[in-house]
């Protein structure tokens, strides 16, 4: 089956002219991982240790502050409710959010936040999905979405959007698959799009711990997708803010989905190309980054502080994307046909725009290496997914070197600091948005999980 071009809007996303309905693909990365099994051992070993910890451990896992502020029976998509935690802890804060709403809320999640489209970080949602009470495997399955997605389209209804890499959508998803193995699945969903993904990391704990706690298991799986991937890793590897919680020991496994283990420079390596489609002088709407200060449009040159990658002027609504940046530069060089594609790189004044360059935003809060070197724990056996087609329609596939779309297949490849790798895998028929879905995916998600 092949694709006809559709527009895209959650993952991070380069594009050339895309529709001004692609709503950002923001950069969220995958690629292909060739590893080596732990030994059965290890699991047998990890097992035993898991089986010693009580119920009533279990029943106390909860250790945040938190409140149920809301729930939402029959929600739809597959899932058996919804419900909303405020987790008080001091640090938490509302992030910025672009002024024309792109980066809002939408659809049955303005509900589940309480009707706003701009809600505080303190604040997450946790689906639950049909099954979660009866399932039959043991250990429950969190999943953790990517940029400028939700829970609703990333794992249970890839179509709503009307697009998901491909030409024609299914009308279930990961969450639906699981279960119906026999899984007891979970989903979070963040308040930002574009988040501080440490800040996200500490509701990804608070998440894992409201599941052990109400289903009396010392442990979980995570499955984290894109984005996502960086909020997992940070929390399993106690990155966090210096009045946020340590890593409590309560994940199992971790698998990742296009995750961007070694760092992606997509909004940066093409020029103004990643610009046409969310700078609004020029007709732009996408919830996308850019890595520029200023740029002319129709003859007019324009600034918009909210939209860069870089905080600036006391605007910073991308914080999540600055996060995932690493220099691809020496490897695979930047696409050399795009409009200022130099200084879009290294910074400067070029002939449409201006920008500081990847650098400094690398410098401004990149997580990658700080993830790397804190390192996931030998108990967490991680596993890695990644497509090989870069095919997405609608947008300006990453095309410097082998790419699922987004991200170069070597940086998912990236076990650097990944100390129990349980298995890697490349699917090079599926693109970024496919590794959430396609049958072949959840097969795979499915065994590991076994």
């Amino acid at each position: 089956m092949r694709r006809t071009p559709t527009p895209v809007r959650h993952i991070p996303t380069a594009i050339r002219r895309t529709p001004a309905g692609l709503s950002a693909l923001l950069l969220t990365l995958a690629a292909l991982l060739l590893g080596t099994p732990t030994p059965a051992e290890a699991d047998a070993a990890q097992a035993a240790a898991a089986r010693t910890a009580t119920a009533q451990t279990a029943a106390q896992a909860v250790t945040a502050p938190l409140t149920l502020e809301a729930a939402f029976p029959a929600p739809g998509n597959g899932w058996a409710k919804v419900e909303r935690y405020l987790d008080t802890t001091p640090g938490f804060r509302t992030e910025q959010y672009p002024a024309d709403g792109r980066g809002d809320q939408d659809g049955a999640r303005r509900t589940y936040f309480g009707g706003t489209g701009q809600p505080s970080s303190s604040r997450f949602l946790l689906y639950s999905a049909t099954g979660w009470d009866t399932g039959s495997r043991p250990t429950p399955v969190l999943l953790v979405h990517g940029a400028n997605d939700n829970a609703d389209r990333a794992w249970a209804n890839p179509g709503e959007s009307g697009t998901c890499g491909a030409s024609a959508c299914p009308s279930t998803g990961l969450a639906q698959y699981l279960a119906g193995t026999g899984h007891r699945v979970f989903a979070i969903g963040f308040a930002h799009k574009q988040g501080d993904n440490l800040l996200q990391a500490q509701a990804v704990g608070d998440a894992v711990s409201l599941i052990r706690a109400r289903l009396g298991v010392p442990q979980v799986d995570v499955v984290a997708w894109s984005k996502g991937e960086v909020a997992a890793r940070a929390y399993v590897s106690s990155v966090r803010p210096s009045w946020g919680r340590a890593y409590a020991g309560d994940v199992r496994r971790l698998i990742t989905l296009g995750g961007p283990n070694g760092g992606l420079d997509y909004v940066y390596a093409h020029g103004w190309s990643f610009d046409l489609a969310s700078w609004p002088a020029c007709g732009g709407t996408a919830n996308a980054p850019s890595p520029h200060l200023y740029m002319t449009c129709y003859g007019t040159y324009t600034a918009q502080p909210c939209l860069g990658v870089l905080p600036t002027g006391g605007y910073d609504c991308y914080p999540g994307q600055r996060q995932l940046l690493a220099r691809w530069d020496g490897r695979y060089g930047v696409d050399g046909t795009a409009q200022d594609w130099w200084t879009t790189y290294y910074g400067g004044q070029g002939f449409y725009t201006s920008g500081q360059g990847i650098q400094a935003a690398i410098d401004a809060g990149s997580l990658i290496a700080p993830l790397q070197q804190a390192g996931v724990p030998a108990s967490v056996r991680t596993y890695l997914l990644a497509g090989g087609s870069a095919d997405i329609p609608g947008v300006l596939n990453e095309n410097r070197g082998p790419s699922d779309g987004i991200v170069f297949t070597a940086s998912a490849l990236d076990t650097t600091g990944i100390a129990t790798i349980g298995g890697t895998r490349l699917l090079t028929g599926l693109n970024h948005l496919e590794l959430a879905w396609a049958p072949e995916a959840e097969s795979q998600v499915d065994n590991w999980l076994a």
